[in-house]
């Protein structure tokens, strides 16, 4: 009895703090930031404001209200998808210059984020 209810203990526990670890791992804002200076993000896109490009908080609205995720994101960042920009003329998105996953995962966590 003294072993079931100790299995049970540590069962409860092991399940209470497996649910307070994080999914992902924490996002690198100022490695994310430094990839989108040097592949000229900031050229078209702001955190909070929009330029030829829209805003990454808006950016992140978009893609929450359609239910797509960073796999989306980083699709859309690397297959140069024609895109309509706010004047609404229409170009081909830059493709990030990056094949590393864990950079392309981390940028578009990062501009999820907003």
């Amino acid at each position: 009895m003294k072993t079931k209810t100790t299995l049970l203990l540590t069962g409860t526990l092991f399940f209470a703090l497996a649910g307070l670890a994080p999914v992902h791992a924490a996002v690198d804002a100022d490695a994310a930031q430094k990839l989108a200076k040097k592949n000229d993000c900031f050229k078209c896109h702001a955190i909070d404001k929009t330029k030829k490009g829209p805003s990454y908080k808006k950016i992140s609205a978009k893609f929450k209200e359609k239910k797509l995720g960073e796999k989306d994101a980083i699709k859309q960042m690397t297959m140069g998808y024609k895109v309509k920009l706010e004047d609404g003329t229409e170009e081909e998105h830059k493709i990030i210059e990056t094949k590393d996953p864990k950079e392309l995962s981390n940028l578009a966590q990062w501009i999820l984020s907003h």
